[in-house]
């Protein structure tokens, strides 16, 4: 699946990609909606459609990712809630053995993500993630989503990389076409970003399930 003698840096997404996509599921579906309605004193059906009504307005923009505007606009502190469920943060299969493998052969290893700061503190503080990889890019600072072309080539001239080089692995389909338009040559998806979720059979992409399906060999 992967050319590993062409390649030398791993871009990695975070959320659906390393970690188990089930937690951030599991906050903004179930414990989200539950918490806000308490909070707020709204009946559950009253509290799902107005989140599910600004979800559906923001869904792909950059707000849509920042933990900051959504605080913001439901005025309540959403960084409480989210360490309520911290507990439910876990890698996807053989993540953390991948990330390893990476290091032992020299590869260079780049989280690339759309999660606001906020949500990487947390992953951070709940994993041992941020030792394994050499840097963050975080789309906020480029302020525009991973889905937007144009943040690759922002991205590329703050800190260059080769193309042709570079290894992306991305549950979100709608980014991996923003990297291929961008030029990234070496593409994958996630069939299961979420443990308690079936695989998707379908993708423009090769699809991983597990990351001891695509180690790289010396």
């Amino acid at each position: 699946m992967i050319d590993w003698k062409n390649i030398d840096t791993v871009f990695l997404d975070m959320d659906g990609t390393l970690l188990d996509l089930h937690y951030d599921n599991y906050f903004w579906l179930t414990h989200l909606p539950k918490r806000f309605a308490e909070i707020k004193g709204l009946n559950d059906v009253q509290a799902n459609k107005r989140l599910n009504d600004m979800f559906t307005r923001y869904h792909g923009s950059l707000n849509w990712y920042c933990l900051d505007f959504w605080a913001d606009e439901l005025d309540i502190d959403l960084m409480s809630l989210k360490y309520e469920v911290a507990s439910r943060i876990a890698y996807r299969p053989n993540a953390k053995e991948f990330l390893i493998a990476l290091n032992s052969r020299g590869y260079r290893a780049v989280l690339v993500t759309n999660a606001h700061q906020g949500s990487i503190d947390i992953k951070f503080k709940h994993t041992d993630l941020e030792s394994l990889i050499h840097d963050v890019v975080c789309s906020h600072d480029y302020r525009k989503p991973k889905e937007d072309v144009s943040f690759w080539a922002d991205f590329h001239r703050h800190k260059p990389f080769s193309h042709r080089s570079t290894l992306f692995i991305d549950d979100n389909e709608s980014v991996l076409k923003s990297a291929q338009a961008a030029g990234i040559k070496h593409l994958v998806s996630i069939a299961c970003p979420d443990s308690q979720k079936s695989a998707r059979l379908d993708s423009e992409f090769p699809l991983m399930s597990d990351f001891n399906d695509v180690l790289p060999y010396d």
